[in-house]
């Protein structure tokens, strides 16, 4: 959307942008609003996925949103304390995923729950996706989950597995006082570039900061995870496997 209203502010529309996607995927803000309201959303499914899985000796598969970003999978894997997580910016092994869950189970008891982002795919695979609307140029995301499933009982996984997919659930709902705040904080940002004729621009959050960036700046780069990425190292640190 942001790259729309950059088109109009080129074409002399007076347009002030703000971040709102709960992909977190903007590299010209450290957060958007509606992130952390669709990371808790998730971690509330995920918290209750873990009790079925440990109940019946399941592995559970948990597709969140994430076209190109792993964002959201990767919060709620370390705030629910999944075994795997798997997202667009590390492809990963089927065979590697395969034995961390036997390494999970012994002698046929135990458990383990992986979260996938839509965006994500096997090494020397592709994203799992169909064809968009009429007139779109995006492809529809969704299904990973199933396909990772059947990618691990192909590969030789013996263990009985469940998908869930959350979908747009994570869109809605209550937002997060966090969000609420963020949100309230850019629209008075937002209203005090309005008043100045600052248009052109895109309301920001660095460090800690309500400021301002260029809708070019905004529109230039997707905010991707990196591997040597802290938020990473850090899960890794805590066990979790990204299959690589």
């Amino acid at each position: 959307m942001l790259k729309i209203s950059k088109s109009l502010f080129e074409q002399g529309i007076p347009i002030i942008g703000v971040p709102k996607t709960i992909d977190n995927d903007l590299s010209a803000t450290d957060l958007t609003f509606g992130f952390q309201t669709a990371v808790q959303i998730a971690t509330d499914s995920f918290d209750k996925l873990v009790t079925t899985a440990e109940s019946h000796h399941r592995v559970m598969i948990m597709e969140v949103m994430g076209r190109d970003a792993g964002w959201i999978a990767l919060h709620t894997a370390i705030a629910g304390g999944a075994e795997m997580c798997l997202i667009p910016e590390i492809p990963y092994d089927v065979n590697k995923v395969v034995n961390r869950i036997h390494s999970r189970y012994n002698k046929g008891r135990g458990f383990a729950n992986i979260v996938i982002a839509e965006g994500a795919k096997a090494k020397d695979g592709s994203i799992t996706a169909r064809k968009g609307e009429k007139g779109s140029e995006h492809v529809r995301l969704g299904g990973v989950a199933f396909q990772l499933s059947q990618q691990l009982k192909d590969a030789g996984c013996t263990a009985d597995i469940r998908e869930t997919v959350l979908g747009h659930v994570q869109r809605g709902g209550t937002p997060t006082a966090f969000d609420r705040v963020l949100a309230s904080l850019f629209g008075v940002k937002a209203f005090e570039l309005a008043m100045e004729g600052n248009f052109g621009r895109m309301v920001s959050y660095k460090n800690n900061t309500i400021t301002s960036v260029s809708l070019e700046e905004a529109t230039q780069e997707y905010n991707t995870l990196k591997k040597d990425d802290y938020l990473i190292k850090a899960a890794k640190g805590l066990g979790i496997s990204f299959g690589d």
